[in-house]
């Protein structure tokens, strides 16, 4: 074990002379003094791992010595002991952010206890999370090598999540190599999964399938709206289930959360498909079909998302939802701060759809930019500046306001995103759409084994271009490449986020039903 230097300052050192002995047995090197400013001069003069202080000395109060060392350095970690259990002491002295509390008369096992919790924590859960995952292995890869139904695939995704967080929460991070192999095999085994059932949920209408799409909001949106307070639906582009659970906590502050759930995005898992389809309510070839003016095919230049507006209203009118509603897409922190000063307004509204763009963003730049690339080498650091970027948004800003407020909150998303990592060589004519994760065109050239192909896009709900159109869609962590400069491109968006393929990160996304603590 390491052996850890204690600083402990109390003016009856001598009583608490067992207490020393039985922690020096442990490992510990104790160095006693009895007065506040002893204490300051031995934390002058050398380095410790932790400092207990004892309230009440005279001359230097416990407090004081405190506020001295917080400006000597303030990272090593203070026990407060005292014998007042007074309220205005406990506050004073979480205040200036000590790392424990301790009340006499003092028991040997409970100082152990808080020493540990401050100073082995790390390595106490680093072991015992590597051991529940070693633990949980054995059960997850039997899950996905077996069949199993849409609902288990969501909670094999989101317990390979949890131990992903987890494990990235641990020192060494021993673990880590086998649960990305582990995630590998589980999206190998869900792409299968997809093959076998995604028309089939289009087209059976006895099929059990997921929330799809183009359901959301006719299944999870309108039902709130009986109800007399009004609805915030919120979607955040491209945000993926473990980027909800890294801003989660924030929100845990300001929210109680009513029901965490996912749903299953529509193929391609891209903005201009999934995203029309949850305000239009309908999927992309009924969109052709039913909204000529507003559905934009891939041969035209015009933006695939200027619509949603529209879509929505629409979508309400076939309801017959005659109801006020408002629509907002941000893609600027100005746009955000002006709409979270319009709260009140937006109260008067039965319904306010929100979309944020940054998160779409962020990937985009993460290809496009080389100082964000650095800042973003691997999806850990993706969901780290996710969380800091929600830490200092207009999103958060508007969402605390509307946590003051009766409303509910929907949050969710579009489509996730994938880490890609291999190349996979396709041939298509000029018309070929640009996307890396899905190519729709007429003369498309490829082998079938790393791929899904709808061949017959009507099947998938798609709309055809031409008589001979197909949509071919990269699995897993695949992305494809042309032939002509095959070195460079690849080179190029290797290890870059993409999507609008197959993979659980794509697919199986977010959806959280919430309402604020503050009403």
């Amino acid at each position: 074990m390491q052996s850890y230097a204690i600083l402990w300052a109390d003016d009856e050192i001598e009583l608490l002379k067992p207490h020393i002995l039985f922690l020096e047995k442990k490992g510990y090197h104790i160095t006693p003094v009895n007065s506040g400013a002893d204490a300051l001069d031995k934390f002058q003069e050398q380095s410790f791992d932790i400092v207990f202080l004892d309230e009440n000395m005279p001359g230097m109060t416990g407090l004081e010595t405190l506020a001295q060392m917080k400006t000597i350095n303030p990272n090593v970690p203070v026990i407060m002991i005292t014998k007042s259990e007074e309220e205005h002491i406990m506050e004073e002295a979480i205040g200036a952010k000590i790392s424990d509390y301790l009340i006499k008369p003092l028991n040997p096992n409970q100082i152990l206890l808080s020493v540990k919790k401050i100073l082995d924590n790390k390595r106490l859960v680093s072991e015992k999370t590597n051991q529940g995952y070693q633990q949980d292995f054995r059960n997850l890869a039997l899950a996905f090598s077996e069949y199993m139904n849409h609902d288990e695939w969501v909670d094999v995704y989101k317990k390979l999540i949890y131990w992903e967080l987890e494990i990235e929460q641990t020192q060494k991070k021993d673990m880590a190599e086998v649960l990305e192999m582990q995630k590998s095999e589980a999206n190998t085994s869900f792409v299968k999964f997809i093959r076998d059932h995604y028309e089939d949920w289009l087209n059976e209408p006895k099929a059990d399938r997921p929330l799809l799409s183009h359901q959301l909001m006719k299944k999870k949106v309108f039902p709130l709206l009986e109800q007399p307070e009004p609805i915030f639906f919120i979607v955040i582009d491209n945000l993926r289930y473990d980027q909800w659970k890294v801003i989660e906590p924030i929100l845990l502050e300001y929210f109680t959360i009513e029901e965490e759930s996912a749903y299953y995005s529509i193929l391609p898992t891209t903005t201009a498909y999934a995203r029309n389809a949850i305000f239009a309510g309908m999927m992309p070839a009924d969109m052709l079909k039913y909204h000529k003016d507003l559905w934009v095919q891939e041969d035209e230049e015009e933006g695939k998302n200027l619509s949603e507006e529209a879509f929505l209203m629409r979508q309400l009118q076939k309801n017959r939802l005659n109801i006020k509603a408002s629509y907002h897409k941000i893609i600027t922190q100005g746009q955000g701060k002006q709409l979270a000063e319009q709260v009140e307004n937006l109260m008067h509204n039965q319904l306010n759809a929100v979309v944020f763009n940054f998160v779409d963003m962020l990937s985009h730049a993460r290809t496009d930019v080389d100082m964000i690339r650095e800042l973003m080498p691997d999806e850990a650091a993706f969901r780290t500046l996710t969380r800091s970027w929600f830490l200092h948004s207009p999103l958060l800003d508007l969402l605390r306001r509307v946590s003051e407020k009766s409303a509910r909150v929907i949050l969710t998303t579009d489509h996730g995103t994938m880490f890609v990592k291999k190349p996979y060589r396709i041939v298509g004519d000029r018309n070929v759409n640009t996307n890396l994760r899905y190519k729709q065109g007429k003369n498309l050239s490829y082998d079938d084994d790393k791929i899904l192909v709808a061949r017959k896009p009507e099947r998938f709900h798609l709309p055809k271009l031409n008589v001979s159109t197909s949509y071919v869609f990269a699995i897993e962590d695949y992305f494809f490449a042309y032939p002509n400069n095959f070195n460079y491109y690849v080179n190029y968006y290797r290890h870059t986020f993409q999507h609008g393929g197959v993979s659980m990160e794509e697919i199986i996304i977010p959806l959280v039903t919430m309402r604020g603590k503050g009403q």
